[in-house]
């Protein structure tokens, strides 16, 4: 079996630079290069461990104890690739935003450059590994691509998509449940999928490594998130249906949940799913299924990413009907920024939404997060006022309606409600009382999580609402 010595990664975000960190520090006789042409990101990987561009429990320590061993970061891109034998691709796949599949289909631009870029440099054999979210087929994309090089080097193209869930993406590394990985049925094809499995085997278990076709393991992927999204999206439909009749949709979570065959995760009521994977799969699928002529199968899933979105939108009339029906000139400050909690990724995040829904009926929105910047949430809102064409005058106005504090008594300040949109474990901690005291009155709580003790903020003076409930 062929032993790997030297891995490259194209692609420093959310996914490339955690993966590459533990195969750096379960495989010390691998030297491992991180590479990405953004040379402020790379920086930021070079830099100080406890502010490096992605937030992961545990991730800094195991930067700290790999990076200048066998972890290594650059942008000297073409370097890397030409010493490495396994490339992996973890680059960004966004939606597309014209042209055909606009909305639903992914952007494979970058995946195309990466490939180009190797066939290019590789003067030697080399393992290419999609860890990028990728449509069926891509695969054969990339080796058609790789192919048309001057025949210096042969490729194999594997499929190994990531399972992480941000937050505890660590553990779900170093404790996968599997470990997926597609490859041609081939003399070469096995040899490649081998010499994977060989990096794996250092700290997974060979029962956990799954071995199937490269266009299942890249469906697996797309189906893996469109059905956790789907459960979500499930039960949230039934807090809109417990609000109206007195159920209680925790209680029903619960029930449900103790049945086997349904199981408890994924169960719990909330604003809704966000992050770079769900909502961009989901449609990934959808558009998979139009193009395949499988109209009842793309509305489908396509209901899912509807569902998501009305629990969003009920989440702001929510809020703005129970205001008496106007929030124009009120202060509401939103607790937490980030998709879910132990993270500083936004992508997705209810929180843009539903800030957006309060800022268009004229709400000051002061926003606090423990660990998404300013600059970031800035560039969220601005975003989707681009996408919907606004000028910039009408941007600039919109923007100075936004807030974005480091200290949450200082959002807080005359505020009149709060929407708690993160499940920080700190928002929990708050001293209530004390807050209540820095407030508007009516001092109103809208818990999009659920995570708060509604008696106590009740027996407070609070004007409390959770949901589904």
């Amino acid at each position: 079996m062929r032993k790997i010595k030297n891995i490259c990664c194209i692609g420093a975000g959310y996914v490339g630079g955690p993966t590459m960190a533990v195969i750096a520090l379960k495989s010390p006789d691998i030297k491992v290069t991180v590479v990405d042409i953004n040379q402020n990101r790379i920086d930021a990987w070079n830099g100080n461990v406890n502010t490096l561009p992605i937030y992961e429990p545990g991730l800094a320590d195991i930067v700290n104890k790999t990076r200048g061993r066998n972890l290594f970061f650059s942008t000297e891109v073409e370097k890397a690739i030409e010493e490495a034998e396994l490339i992996f691709i973890s680059v960004n796949t966004p939606t597309k935003e014209r042209g055909i599949g606009k909305g639903m289909a992914s952007d494979l631009k970058y995946v195309e450059l990466c490939a180009r870029q190797i066939a290019k440099v590789s003067k030697t054999d080399k393992i290419i590994v999609e860890k990028s979210t990728l449509p069926v087929r891509t695969a054969e994309t990339i080796q058609t691509i790789l192919n048309s090089s001057d025949g210096r080097a042969n490729f194999q193209v594997l499929s190994n998509p990531e399972f992480l869930a941000e937050g505890t993406a660590i553990n779900d590394l170093l404790f996968p449940d599997r470990m997926l990985i597609g490859a041609e049925d081939t003399i070469k094809g096995r040899a490649a999928l081998d010499a994977l499995v060989s990096v794996y085997e250092n700290w997974v278990s060979k029962d956990k490594i799954l071995k199937t076709s490269v266009w299942s393991s890249e469906l697996s992927k797309l189906v893996a998130n469109a059905f956790l999204a789907q459960r979500i999206s499930s039960i949230n439909s039934i807090s809109a249906l417990c609000e109206k009749t007195g159920a209680d949709v925790q209680e029903i979570s619960k029930a449900i949940g103790m049945d086997s065959r349904i199981g408890t995760k994924f169960l719990k009521s909330s604003i809704g799913f966000g992050g770079s994977c769900f909502q961009k799969d989901i449609l990934n699928l959808v558009y998979l299924s139009e193009y395949y002529g499988l109209k009842e199968v793309s509305e489908y899933w396509n209901q899912v990413v509807k569902l998501n979105n009305y629990q969003k939108n009920r989440f702001s009339e929510k809020i703005i009907t129970t205001l008496f029906n106007t929030v124009n000139g009120k202060k509401i400050t939103i607790y937490g920024w980030a998709f879910k909690k132990d993270t500083n990724d936004s992508r997705e995040s209810a929180s843009i939404h539903i800030a957006d829904n309060l800022i268009e009926e004229g709400a000051e929105v002061c926003i606090y997060d423990p660990k998404v910047k300013e600059k970031q949430i800035k560039e969220d809102l601005l975003r989707i006022w681009n996408n919907r064409g606004l000028t910039s005058d009408e941007k600039a106005n919109k923007l100075t309606l936004v807030k974005v504090f480091t200290n949450y008594k200082d959002a807080t300040r005359d505020s009149h409600a709060i929407a708690v949109l993160t499940e920080w474990d700190e928002f929990r901690d708050h001293d209530w009382e004390d807050i209540f005291n820095y407030m508007g009155k009516p001092a109103f709580v809208f818990d999009g999580r659920n995570i708060l003790q509604s008696e106590i903020l009740k027996k407070i003076g609070f004007k409390y609402y959770e949901i589904g409930k």
